[in-house]
């Protein structure tokens, strides 16, 4: 599936009801189509080639349904080349302007690669919680959510969440709480 034929769907399935919900729903978003995440999630079924190039593209677009698709098809790539979706998730975490995107990254983008490469996501999560950035910030956090079954790991999840416990940032403060109540 190509790039122009992926934004004409979105364009098609967009819907004012869905636009006002999407806005409702993610109130910092920017650009958008307004079309449903079902829609996004039938366009990943039907993405047969998995190409970082795609991933890029549509990351590059700003829109909110092309970088959730982006999120989605970095996470069936991740194996494929794993260093390469680190990179991409490190650039693309500058970006993000939203708890959804945030989200989907840092869970579906690299949730294959967990166990592989968590030594590398850890560095990212103590990198980025560091930020100035909110985003970069809930981002590091979300990151380790996906490590929360890990006992092992518990402790080096709460000295990075130390860091933040103090947070004024709403998008911050939720992802901690978020990380606090899967660890217990």
């Amino acid at each position: 599936m190509q790039l122009k034929e992926i934004r004409r769907i979105l364009k098609n399935k967009s819907s004012k009801k869905a636009k006002e919900s999407t806005k409702k729903f993610v109130p910092t978003i920017k650009k958008y189509y307004g079309t449903r995440a079902w829609v996004v999630n039938e366009i990943l079924k039907n993405i047969k080639e998995l190409d970082s190039k795609l991933v890029e593209q549509l990351w590059k677009s700003g829109f909110f349904e092309e970088q959730l698709l982006a999120s989605k098809i970095l996470g069936k790539f991740c194996l494929i080349n794993p260093d390469k979706t680190l990179k991409l998730i490190r650039r693309f975490s500058k970006d993000i302007i939203d708890w959804a995107i945030c989200d989907t990254l840092a869970t579906q983008g690299v949730r294959k690669i967990l166990k592989i490469k968590q030594k590398e996501i850890f560095k990212i999560s103590k990198e980025l919680i560091k930020s100035n950035n909110l985003w970069q910030r809930r981002f590091a956090l979300v990151l380790l959510i996906n490590y929360q079954k890990d006992k092992k790991l518990r402790k080096e999840i709460k000295n990075i969440m130390k860091q933040v416990e103090n947070d004024q940032e709403y998008y911050v403060k939720k992802a901690l709480i978020w990380l606090k109540n899967e660890l217990k």
